[in-house]
């Protein structure tokens, strides 16, 4: 009687372990899996991005971090252009790889993802607009290429806006 009593709370001890452990933990390998399949430069990839941030409670295992400045210290909608979004997603990857050690590995490709996303942005104009919306993208990704993750200021858009028509009068002449 003694030794079954011993076994039973020997039993309710081993398992206590168990009862104070998350129900999922997401292991670094999962969430470098998630965090690629939400920065790249594919209107898939943008979907899902988008799918997870409207029910980011789903993902709270994987400890994401889901704040933003938007567009930083540049306009979040110049000339009109509605940025916002793509400013989110690619403020999600520089912040989410950062926190994982791996942002250098991969600021490339979230840098590429953000211009893809101010791309489907532009898509919806046409004619003049659209050339307009296009070269303000070019210009914003220009600036995160050279800038990374400092903060830009208007200046340093400006010089990189006419850094890039120079090179486009360049090309052209």
């Amino acid at each position: 009687m003694v030794k079954r009593a011993l076994a039973t709370v020997a039993l309710s001890l081993a398992a206590l372990p168990a009862l104070t452990l998350p129900a999922f933990a997401v292991t670094l390998e999962q969430k470098l899996s998630a965090l690629s399949g939400f920065t790249q430069s594919t209107a898939s990839s943008a979907s899902a991005w988008r799918s997870a941030w409207q029910n980011q409670g789903a993902w709270a295992d994987y400890a994401f971090d889901w704040s933003t400045d938007l567009c930083s210290s540049s306009p979040d909608q110049p000339l009109g252009f509605d940025f916002r979004m793509p400013c989110h997603r690619h403020d999600f990857g520089y912040r989410n790889y950062k926190a994982v050690g791996r942002f250098p590995a991969n600021k490339s490709r979230i840098d590429d993802s953000f211009y893809f996303d101010m791309k489907q942005v532009c898509a919806g104009y046409s004619g003049a607009a659209k050339t307009s919306c296009d070269g303000v993208a070019w210009t914003y990704y220009q600036a995160v290429k050279q800038f990374g993750s400092l903060k830009v200021t208007q200046s340093q858009l400006d010089r990189i806006r006419e850094q890039a028509e120079r090179a486009a009068r360049a090309l052209g002449a």
